[in-house]
């Protein structure tokens, strides 16, 4: 084990209480670090947060993370914190002091970690302060939004790579757990990569399993299978009105549900995810 591998996971153990990287996350970690562009694909749950976070705990400076997912950035931003590890989001529904107090804190040194939406990259403010900023890295999250052939194209990512050209000698790493041959090109391309990697994981899920059941009642089923899982879950509905609705029947059957919808304000939301961790 080189130098280099003895540092990584003293870090991985000393934050996340592991002794061992999962596969590929090693070398995904020291591409990067070697200041290579990386296209990393990684199935849900396959830990692609640690590849971004372990290298820039690594390296001196600020990591730049761009996602989409609200709730995700929060999450994450409150876990860094809780194990010392000065980090900031900037989201909607902040004022504009909140948000310049969390740029500042980022220009003024010791955070490691800023994430934000595509949607912040165009600010004027953003940008101006991001000039001011020591970026080690740049975390692309869910990065198959970048691409018009992928299952979710956001043409807001197309954005990141205007952020590129702001920051010529700072590496990027896309993860996604989902792109084809096409979209993995595509990603790699709309992000300007210079001499691309690309790092590829299996996607088998050893630990999931997936059934599919026939019943008349399908709630009563639902119910049955929420009373004998124990712990706590997600059920998918197809839309904000049927979220409500089945919450409140949850209830009523004391199994504690709430709703969760991009229709609620940025209070609401927050309070749910958190009620729900």
């Amino acid at each position: 084990m080189n130098n280099l591998s003895v540092q990584l996971r003293q870090l991985l153990f000393r934050y996340w209480g592991h002794d061992h990287f999962r596969p590929l996350q090693e070398e995904i970690i020291a591409s990067i670090i070697q200041r290579k562009d990386t296209l990393a694909l990684l199935p849900t749950g396959g830990g692609k947060s640690i590849c971004f976070q372990v290298p820039a705990l690594y390296m001196d400076g600020l990591c730049l993370v761009v996602s989409p997912l609200i709730a995700l950035m929060k999450d994450q931003v409150e876990r860094l914190n809780s194990k010392g590890i000065k980090a900031y989001s900037i989201i909607s529904g902040m004022n504009r002091s909140e948000i310049d107090l969390a740029l500042d804190h980022c220009i003024n040194g010791g955070v490691k970690f800023l994430y934000v939406s595509p949607e912040r990259l165009v600010s004027d403010a953003f940008r101006e302060r991001l000039n001011y900023m020591k970026i080690s890295m740049l975390a692309v999250d869910e990065a198959h939004c970048i691409s018009q052939w992928g299952y979710d194209f956001r043409p807001s990512y197309l954005r990141v790579a205007e952020i590129r050209e702001l920051l010529p000698k700072v590496p990027v790493l896309a993860l996604t757990a989902t792109a084809t041959p096409v979209v993995q090109q595509d990603i790699q391309d709309k992000l300007h990569f210079k001499n691309p990697l690309l790092l590829k994981s299996s996607f088998e899920r050893s630990n999931l399993g997936y059934v599919v059941l026939k019943d008349a009642d399908k709630s009563a089923r639902m119910l049955k299978v929420i009373q004998g899982a124990g712990g706590i879950g997600i059920v998918y509905v197809r839309n904000r009105k049927r979220a409500k609705e089945l919450s409140e029947w949850l209830n009523l059957k004391k199994v504690p549900a709430s709703f969760y919808h991009a229709g609620l304000t940025m209070d609401e939301r927050s309070g749910i995810q958190s009620a729900w961790m």
